[in-house]
């Protein structure tokens, strides 16, 4: 008869459920992971096949009972990982968020308000359209799979175990949390610009001809120009988008080389 010890039952049920904690807090915030889309059920069943696929590969990890204070004091731990992981990625969907309410805002457009299933709010119509033109190429790119590459990368960066998660790491984030301005402002900046310019035209044109209806003339006008701005500016947010999450792939790993340090 197969017998099994009560160790060897506690190495086993950490083996899974440690990762299985660092999966769930990436699914949590992650973009397209954390989608109003995908139920609950759904992304629970993803992170469970992901813990069974990864546990294997896993460093060794600590003799430690995920039932015990120490266990759990190591699930919130790696919750906070997988938090992190999928914030980091957050911030850059933000900053594209911040594009299109910029945009919106020349155009006046900023009244127009959609609901946004991603983050259960309303949001400017212009800043739903390019979350979701970000998150089409983020998918074309195979992002969702960078991702996960990264996911596995972590548990080598910093493996499961009792080392605290250095301060260090946040000072990561809060570093690249300013792309959220800079990167809204430069993926914005063309149709802010042909908007200004078009306001200034306008402008010229109520002081040499007073008797034009400037309210009447510049909301169409407006609308007109950024429209056309937005239509021929759209093949040239590919490769801005693409560059931009590149740069955030890249700080997921220096953020978990922080938290090891």
């Amino acid at each position: 008869m197969i017998g099994f010890s009560s160790a060897q039952l506690d190495h086993w049920l950490a083996l899974f459920a440690f990762p299985l904690a660092r999966v769930g807090g990436m699914m949590m915030t992650a973009p397209v992971f954390n989608n109003a889309g995908l139920s609950p059920r759904i992304r629970l069943l993803i992170a469970l096949a992901l813990a069974f696929a990864l546990a294997p590969a896993l460093p060794p990890l600590p003799p430690i009972a995920a039932g015990s204070w120490l266990g759990i004091l190591i699930l919130g731990e790696q919750m906070l990982i997988g938090a992190l992981l999928g914030f980091v990625l957050r911030i850059t969907f933000s900053a594209v968020d911040t594009a299109g309410q910029l945009i919106g805002l020349q155009m006046g457009l900023s009244f127009a308000m959609f609901y946004d299933p991603r983050n259960a709010a309303q949001t400017p119509v212009l800043s739903e359209f390019m979350g979701l033109l970000a998150t089409l190429i983020f998918l074309a790119m195979n992002g969702h799979l960078l991702l996960l590459a990264v996911l596995a990368e972590s548990f080598q960066l910093f493996p499961i175990g009792l080392q605290p998660v250095a301060s260090s790491s946040f000072a990561v984030i809060l570093a690249w949390a300013t792309t959220i301005f800079s990167a809204g402002l430069l993926l914005s900046l063309p149709l802010v610009a042909a908007l200004l310019i078009a306001n200034i035209a306008m402008g010229i044109l109520a002081r040499v001809a007073p008797q034009l209806n400037l309210f009447a003339i510049g909301f169409p006008v407006t609308m007109v120009a950024g429209f056309t701005v937005l239509m021929i500016s759209l093949p040239y947010f590919g490769a801005a988008l693409e560059r931009l999450f590149d740069q955030s792939f890249f700080v997921l790993r220096e953020v978990m080389r922080a938290a090891a340090a």
